[in-house]
């Protein structure tokens, strides 16, 4: 599938962006169309609605939602990436073009090759913090534990020498949160990695990469992109 190339407003960078392809029901291929030429625009607030998107499957017509795409640029930032509308009978409008090339990450050097990761589509917070811990255990992480009521340090994840907190707010994770997570860390004497559906302020990537602690991104289709160092390492070599 084609790429599209993005700009990140916030720091300047360029990316390839190739959107997630879901499976209509009628079997075949289905994903958005994205708009060529139009801004991206920086989510700084969710609301669930802004979050979906109506696509058209262009070989049996039938018209579902799907999460609206989304690009995690290394600097924190979320953006959501434009798509065309669906019209009555199914013809997008037209659209332009610019360009750019595409991040890439550290290499890959766990002792023992991963399988693709298959992730799940976040309807709910719920669904998040699911979508975490299926990282955690794709990453190679043992018992991987969800509480079923979350406790009041916060911790969403539990797993053999790690805790997780999966912040599913409308609004990019604070400082507190880092500094929080890494108490909690340092006191079971485990490592702490961060979740968010909203990205990061800038002063708590900051402090997440002095601590040395993994911060990922996730989007609607339950994909986390890591957006920091340590992050990266974790992923090339694993637990």
């Amino acid at each position: 599938m084609e790429s599209l190339p993005v700009h990140c407003p916030a720091c300047g960078r360029d990316h390839a962006y190739i959107p997630p392809v879901y499976p209509c029901p009628c079997g075949s291929p289905t994903a958005p169309p994205l708009m060529r030429g139009a801004p991206v625009e920086p989510i700084t607030h969710r609301t669930w609605n802004d979050d979906w998107v109506s696509v058209r499957c262009s070989a049996c017509g039938r018209r579902d939602q799907w999460p609206h795409p989304e690009l995690c640029c290394p600097c924190g930032t979320v953006l959501r990436i434009p798509v065309r509308p669906v019209t009555p009978h199914g013809t997008p409008p037209a659209a332009a073009r610019p360009s750019g090339p595409t991040h890439i990450p550290l290499p890959r050097t766990a002792a023992h090759p991963r399988p693709s990761f298959r992730p799940m589509v976040i309807r709910t917070a719920r669904d998040a913090v699911s979508a975490a811990a299926l990282y955690l255990k794709w990453l190679g992480y043992r018992e991987v534990v969800q509480p079923e009521v979350r406790p009041a340090s916060r911790i969403d994840l539990r797993a053999s020498g790690l805790i997780a907190q999966v912040d599913s707010t409308t609004r990019p994770t604070v400082l507190r949160d880092v500094e929080c997570l890494w108490l909690n860390a340092l006191n079971a004497s485990v490592s702490g990695v961060l979740f968010s559906l909203a990205g990061y302020a800038e002063d708590a990537r900051s402090r997440a990469d002095g601590l040395a602690i993994p911060l990922f991104v996730m989007d609607l289709t339950g994909t986390p992109q890591p957006v920091n160092s340590p992050a990266d390492e974790l992923i090339s070599t694993g637990p």
